[in-house]
């Protein structure tokens, strides 16, 4: 899974925030980082007569059995999250992209049309920096920024941390802005009634394909950057169709946050979550 990129240190990451548009004061950083490295030198001695076939299954077993582990914590995490979201009535929206595909500018659109009729509140998810939480309080949300360092994905845990930080109301909304990735993101329930994939006209048409465990996951497809389709060579249909050989239930709404289009779609989808 991601054992090997540093996702294996779930707690190794940092909160800032909350920030909005009202805050006073220096930023409160409520860090978790623990350095769980052991500088033990173990000898160990072994004959080379043996076959040696059954360190590798050993080895394994044991990633599976982590693998495993992991996310049935993440899983039992998510679960209280969603209990925490429907007994205050709050929809939980969990945002998911490649870099660079324009989420957090849907996302600043999104909260500057409903925020007159809607509390909203967001959690942004980056490796490092604050950037896009400084964006999103600028919008009149309120916003919380998690730092993952080395991890490429947000999960359960985090989320819950963040949670308590931020005193979410009741009737409201949440918008979660998952790390910029396609893989390990689809793999982590954080507790959201429903994933959203972003993706833009300037990436490829055979990304449902490449990446099928997001588009199978997610319940909705933004395409974004639709103004830009006179320009680059993004087959729409093709896009649409290879979604569908990944996920047949998946909706699709082409918009452009530049200009506007399509985003009302988004919005109408948006307030049909609402309802139910």
């Amino acid at each position: 899974m991601c054992e090997t990129c540093g996702c294996g240190n779930p707690d190794g990451f940092k909160i800032h925030g909350p920030y909005n548009t009202h805050s006073h004061g220096e930023d409160h950083v409520h860090e978790h980082e623990h350095d769980h490295g052991h500088d033990h030198t173990h000898s160990h001695m072994h004959s080379h007569d043996d076959d040696h076939q059954h360190s590798h299954d050993q080895t394994h077993q044991k990633t599976v059995k982590l693998n495993i582990d992991i996310l049935s914590a993440n899983n039992l995490t998510a679960g209280m999250n969603r209990r925490f979201f429907e007994g205050r009535r709050v929809l939980c929206l969990n945002m998911v992209s490649s870099p660079g595909s324009g989420k957090t500018t849907i996302l600043e659109k999104t909260i500057i049309s409903l925020i007159p009729s809607k509390k909203i509140y967001v959690i942004e998810g980056d490796q490092q920096t604050h950037l896009d939480a400084d964006r999103i309080a600028k919008t009149g949300a309120t916003a919380i920024q998690i730092n993952t360092g080395s991890g490429c994905h947000l999960d359960s845990k985090m989320v819950e941390t963040a949670l308590e930080k931020l005193d979410i109301g009741t009737n409201s909304i949440l918008f979660i802005e998952n790390v910029g990735n396609l893989v390990c993101p689809a793999m982590f329930d954080l507790g959201e009634q429903k994933r959203v994939v972003v993706v833009s006209t300037t990436e490829g048409e055979d990304k449902p394909v490449k990446y099928p465990n997001m588009f199978e996951t997610s319940h909705l497809c933004i395409i974004n950057k639709s103004d830009l389709l006179p320009y680059v060579d993004f087959r729409l249909e093709e896009f649409i169709k290879n979604c569908r050989i990944v996920n047949t239930d998946l909706e699709i709404i082409t918009v452009s946050a530049k200009t506007g289009e399509g985003m009302d779609k988004w919005f109408a989808w948006i307030f049909n979550q609402l309802k139910k």
